[in-house]
């Protein structure tokens, strides 16, 4: 069964949920200007499956996720089209934001 690396912040009231391929852990792709460093700060939590990672992503405010293996299986879910997906070195990321604050 295929693993992702799942870490939950927590910043100004809001839950950020960030994850990604297991393997893509301490990597580091760059294309143009785009660098997309996936560390162990940021992605670095538990490791888990996709059962997990979809759970997480429902209580959450804002979800950064990187990796083909986990962009294409929450797009098989309904959870996110994978052509929403930047892709810096064929690694797809994708940032969604669920609410946003009006003033």
């Amino acid at each position: 069964m295929d693993k992702y690396y799942l870490k939950i912040h927590s910043s100004n009231s809001k839950t950020i949920v960030a994850v990604c391929d297991a393997e893509l852990l301490g990597k580091e792709f760059r294309e143009g200007n785009l660098v997309l460093r996936i560390d162990e700060p940021f992605y670095g939590g538990k490791l888990v499956d996709i059962d997990e990672v979809v759970q997480a992503i429902s209580s959450a405010d804002i979800v950064v996720v990187t990796g083909a293996r986990l962009v294409e299986e929450l797009s098989k879910r309904g959870i996110v089209p994978s052509s929403f997906a930047l892709k810096v070195q064929g690694q797809p990321h994708i940032q969604i934001v669920k609410e946003v604050e009006r003033y």
